[in-house]
């Protein structure tokens, strides 16, 4: 009986000592809860130029097109 529970105890403590491993890769980006169109940095929300052609979005007539 003492044999079986030193096989168990011994089985026990080399059963933790199994590493796994949970990396998948590159860790998820962050959360971007208001958006970036011109990929600037600054959520859209409080962007003064959202479209990224250095015009305010006050003065352009069409802040969402970087064409315009």
């Amino acid at each position: 009986m003492k044999r079986l529970l030193l096989i168990f105890a011994a089985s026990s403590m080399l059963a933790g000592c199994i590493a796994v491993p949970y990396d998948q890769g590159r860790p998820p980006p962050p959360p971007r809860p208001y958006g970036d169109r011109d990929r600037d940095g600054v959520p859209n929300r409080a962007d003064r130029d959202r479209d990224g052609d250095g015009i305010p979005n006050r003065y352009d007539r069409a802040p969402n097109n970087p064409n315009r």
